[in-house]
């Protein structure tokens, strides 16, 4: 079945649900034969921007990276699935403006929240000054404005989030609409 390509930006803190919901909907996109792929900030940093720090503008530097990865594979029927935590908003815009069809989905959970997941000890490296320049800590994160989804993975189920996104994709007509798949055995 054919669809539209798009660029599906994932941001929110570290341990709000980014990657956990991104790879549900991956799923519900590959069960309706979605030509996808999934660019996790971690595997990005990794293979695409080894060796770049946490400074703003080597942040910057990922996500546009990230952006123009996307772009290029939404551009060719592909879904382009983010989860970056990439906390500048006048980034986001920046790639929202290069991409044709992008649509943003803001992973709101509270800091304390993302805190009590946080498998890596990360905010708590953060907090005893080990690890700098981490985004809610001692880094900003801004909220987007005007994102077309938000999920409140404080309240909501996975499944309630990722309803929401499938939805938004299916009322944007970046893919065909019909029953999810999770939830029709």
């Amino acid at each position: 079945m054919q669809h539209q390509g798009v660029t599906l930006w994932f941001t929110g803190l570290s341990g709000s649900g980014k990657t956990t919901i991104a790879k549900a909907v991956a799923h519900e996109l590959r069960v309706r034969h979605c030509k996808l792929e999934m660019l996790d900030g971690d595997i990005v940093r990794t293979n695409l921007s080894k060796g770049l720090s946490f400074s703003k503008e080597d942040r910057d530097i990922n996500v546009r990276r990230i952006g123009f990865v996307a772009n290029l594979l939404s551009r060719n029927g592909v879904v382009a699935i983010t989860a970056a935590i990439s906390p500048y908003r006048a980034i986001r815009g920046e790639i929202r403006e290069m991409t044709a069809n992008f649509m943003e989905v803001y992973v709101n959970a509270p800091l304390e929240i993302c805190e009590s997941r946080d498998v890596k000890g990360l905010y708590a490296k953060a907090r005893s000054g080990e690890l700098k320049h981490f985004t809610g800590i001692d880094d900003p994160y801004e909220e987007p404005l005007n994102p077309e989804v938000v999920c409140y993975t404080a309240q909501e189920s996975i499944e309630e989030s990722v309803i929401k996104v499938i939805t938004e994709l299916e009322r944007l007509g970046y893919i065909p609409v019909r029953q999810l798949a999770s939830l029709a055995a």
